[in-house]
């Protein structure tokens, strides 16, 4: 199978000049960015879904298990990003350790992942804006927040056609401005949303803390109802299930690795660093709003931080949640398009995708043109087509990602031992096998239309692959293979 030499992978790590990303973010810049996509809307939603329905309080241990789950694929993630510091992520792991088709499989998997993940989040964005306004008595016309195929009744009983979703067509355009000005640009525009994001967390944390009734707290782990996954031991499994796609994100960091100073020391501070910072967020944001309200009052509730602040003085926490909700939005925008677009730039490097998508700007050595593309391409679905019709891109791309480089991690070990690791995953094969193991169990917990829609993209992308990408692969050709 036609594998792509970690010595190649090296050797275009070390290249500088035209053509290639400019080096400029530090351990730091990563560990912003790792947060900024893992704290988002979810964790505001999310929390209270699993312990009104599955954990109760214990879903602070939900999170535990999820957190040490993620922790087996990061430090794989780590392992690879330390050793190949390319462009790429999984997609150039894969193409190294598991060969080319492998590595079409999972780029044109997180092409999926990332462009219909940042439409849907570019619409919630859109939709939450809508009620931070509204709050300051702003409204904006109905034709203008929805697609052409969404219909909204008014105040007096009429009902009106949307046009298209401006807000997230905006949004969206936004972000593409500030990722073409150049990677250090949009790192410190990240820094300063997680910021602001971060401390809206730390406020509800710091003053939901003085309003803990510790009567919410027993029973800690709820009985079973006899229903696996209801409540007991089997609920914080399955609230673990739930809470970890709140966690997804953190492999985004390792797309950024060929812009990365000092990668071999600086990637793995961005995976393991950004976990750890969420993880004890996550723990104590989901303690407090379990010991404000009884995690029967999150039962159905759409805004369950709304629940737990009316248990408090400070109902102008409202406001701030929404617009915590709307930041953390910019930011998991602003990460998924970064993402999205490094892949294409390695793809297009190996002569898998055309040209255009790896030319770098003149002056910001940034592939404007893969963004451009990008941009009309995801603001078409953000501003035209329906939530429902997008669908929220859920955890199965990611899921398999993790799968292959963790898998990887062991085929290299065995078929390369004597590699300079700057960083290494301990326990191997233990560590790696759990891994698998952990996102293989998610992936089947995960209903069929999720499936469905990945076999189609996937039918797609081969269609793609052999009518095009194996013919202009440069691997392929350099190797005089068809």
């Amino acid at each position: 199978m036609l594998k792509k030499s970690i010595e190649r992978l090296k050797l275009e790590a070390a290249e500088s000049g035209k053509g290639t990303l400019k080096r400029s973010l530090g351990a730091i810049n990563l560990v912003a960015i790792g947060v900024g996509v893992i704290i988002g809307a979810g964790l505001f939603s999310l929390t209270g879904i699993a312990a009104a329905n599955n954990s109760g309080p214990a879903v602070i241990l939900s999170f535990v298990v999820a957190a040490v789950g993620c922790a087996f694929s990061a430090l794989c993630y780590a392992e690879f990003a330390s050793m190949v510091p390319v462009s790429g992520s999984a997609y150039t792991y894969a193409y190294a350790t598991l060969g080319e088709l492998f590595a079409w499989i999972i780029g044109w998997d997180l092409i999926l992942e990332y462009s219909v993940g940042a439409a849907t989040v570019g619409i919630s964005w859109s939709q939450y804006l809508v009620k931070f306004l509204e709050k300051f008595d702003i409204y904006l016309p109905p034709q203008l927040v929805m697609s052409p195929f969404e219909k909204a009744t008014l105040a007096d009983g009429s009902i009106v056609n949307g046009w298209f979703n401006l807000p997230s067509i905006l949004i969206i355009a936004l972000i593409t401005a500030i990722i073409i000005r150049g990677t250090k640009g949009s790192a410190i525009f990240n820094v300063v949303v997680v910021t602001l994001k971060v401390g809206v967390v730390l406020v509800f944390i710091s003053l939901g803390w003085q309003y803990i009734d510790v009567a919410n707290y027993h029973p800690f782990i709820p009985e079973n109802t006899g229903i696996f996954g209801e409540f007991g031991w089997s609920g914080v499994l399955r609230g673990a299930g739930v809470v970890f796609f709140v966690f997804i994100g953190f492999d985004i960091v390792a797309t950024m690795a060929q812009e990365t100073k000092n990668p071999q020391r600086n990637m793995p501070i961005g995976i393991l660093g950004s976990l750890i910072v969420c993880t004890v967020l996550f723990i104590l944001f989901g303690y407090v709003m379990t010991g404000l309200a009884n995690y029967t009052e999150f039962k159905n509730s759409a805004a369950p931080v709304a629940v737990a602040i009316a248990h408090t003085p400070y109902k102008w926490l409202a406001v701030a949640v929404i617009m915590a909700i709307l930041i953390g939005y910019t930011s998991v925008i602003l990460v998924d398009l970064l993402g999205q677009s490094r892949v294409f730039f390695s793809m297009s490097k190996d002569g898998l995708l055309p040209k255009i998508f790896s030319d770098l700007h003149p002056k910001f050595n940034t592939p404007f043109k893969s963004n451009i593309v990008l941009c009309v391409f995801i603001c078409l679905f953000a501003g035209l087509v329906p939530i429902s019709i997008v669908g929220e891109m859920t955890s199965i791309g990611t899921l398999l990602a993790f799968v292959m480089v963790c898998l990887g991690i062991i085929i290299l070990r065995k078929q390369q031992p004597d590699l300079e690791r700057p960083f290494k995953t301990p326990f191997v094969p233990l560590v790696p096998i759990l891994g698998i193991l952990t996102c293989v169990l998610m992936m089947v917990s995960l209903p069929f239309d999720t499936w469905l829609r990945l076999i189609v993209w996937l039918a797609i992308g081969f269609v793609i692959y052999f009518f095009y990408g194996k013919k202009n692969s440069k691997l392929r050709r350099e190797q005089g293979e068809k």
